[in-house]
């Protein structure tokens, strides 16, 4: 199994927003699409999901925006499995612009069997392709938000 693949992409024209940089919805698109990559490195492909009828569901996040960024800027996402077990699939995004940590999402999946529609545990090889990824969770992991 390789490293995962840091996700890299350039701002667009359409993900500006009125106050002239990257619009909140975009930031969490942008991490999606980190997600995709994420799930052909970890084996969880078209080709898996056609074979098994399983995908991964997204079923709670967790997003702190730290710095805004503008049109044309080019991002890079860096995933982290933070946590892997059962069903279940914990999540760390963390966006760039060169240096400057931009964004944060936590997100926890599901792996869902989708012609039973409920959650179904994952496959044994595909827990044995997930725990040497299994990485430390960065300090902001795991915060709520309070008054």
């Amino acid at each position: 199994m390789t490293a995962i693949t840091p996700y890299r992409t350039e701002i667009k024209q359409e993900w500006i927003d009125y106050n002239g940089h990257l619009s909140e919805a975009y930031y969490v698109l942008i991490c999606g699409f980190a997600t995709d990559q994420l799930m052909i490195d970890i084996g969880l492909d078209e080709e898996y999901r056609k074979s098994t009828g399983c995908s991964l569901y997204t079923v709670e996040t967790h997003l702190r925006y730290l710095r805004e960024i503008g049109l044309g800027a080019e991002v890079e996402v860096r995933p982290r499995v933070v946590g892997a077990a059962g069903k279940k699939l914990h999540i760390a995004y963390e966006m760039f612009h060169g240096d400057d940590l931009l964004f944060t999402e936590e997100v926890m999946c599901l792996h869902v069997d989708q012609k039973a529609g409920r959650a179904a545990d994952f496959p044994d090889e595909v827990l044995k392709r997930l725990q040497p990824l299994i990485e430390e969770s960065p300090a902001w992991l795991g915060r709520s938000i309070s008054m």
